[in-house]
């Protein structure tokens, strides 16, 4: 039972701590809280991760840079798309997600 709501509804453990991460971030001061959304958004739109793990390190890391007075770009360095490209780096995509669950019908590896 717990397998279908899960697929029905999600994981409501996981939905907690993406609206507590989401908190955070929108706690963060202007320049860090943009870099967030900009971020986010490009890990949405290219990387396909399934986790929220890589989002509430992102977090982390913005209310430390914050704190300390570090500019955002310090934090990221220039190419700000190559640092969100290794956030999620060995985190399972949905394209792997897809890709396995093929390969498991059809009894491949």
């Amino acid at each position: 039972m717990s397998k279908i709501i899960d697929t029905i509804i999600g994981d409501l453990a996981e939905k907690k701590r993406y609206r507590e991460n989401e908190k955070r971030a929108k706690a963060l001061p202007g320049e860090y809280r943009e870099a967030y959304k900009k971020i986010q958004g490009y890990l949405f739109s290219t990387s396909g991760v399934l986790t929220i793990d890589p989002f509430i390190t992102l977090v982390d890391m913005l209310e430390e840079a914050a704190a300390e007075g570090k500019p955002v770009l310090e934090l990221t360095g220039p190419d700000v798309a190559a640092f969100a490209d290794e956030l999620v780096r060995g985190e399972e995509s949905w394209q792997d997600h897809q890709r396995k669950k093929l390969n498991e019908k059809m009894g491949g590896k």
